[in-house]
């Protein structure tokens, strides 16, 4: 007789990587003094199978910053893993790679093109 896994929530990955992306947000608003990142938000976190890196996507609320925000979040993945080791006191830090979300700006693209078909 096999064991099936039941799917009553969330995984253990999905929780740490909701954590992470929880005390990144932290920390920048906390502990970030580059105005640069002040209008920054993290998205979503994604960690590969052994937990080793996290791919952190990021948007900003200003798209005429992007670029200025996309320079800063290059200069501080070496920090933002430092401060989220001493924070959440995990016993492997994930190492940070900062992308940026463009999911709003896609979805705002194929809803024009919706809008632009239903109206021919």
């Amino acid at each position: 007789m096999s064991r099936q896994k039941k799917n009553n929530g969330p995984s253990s990955k999905d929780v740490y990587q909701e954590r992470i992306r929880n005390e990144l947000n932290l920390i920048l608003r906390r502990e970030v003094s580059d105005p640069r990142l002040t209008l920054a938000s993290i998205t979503k976190v994604e960690l590969n199978q052994d937990f080793s890196m996290a791919k952190v996507y990021w948007d900003t609320f200003d798209a005429s910053a992007r670029g200025d925000v996309k320079k800063a979040f290059e200069g501080v993945d070496g920090r933002f893993r430092t401060l989220l080791a001493k924070n959440v006191k995990f016993r492997h830090t994930p190492a940070l790679t900062f992308i940026y979300d463009s999911q709003y700006e896609d979805e705002m693209k194929i809803t024009k093109l919706l809008n632009e078909e239903q109206d021919r």
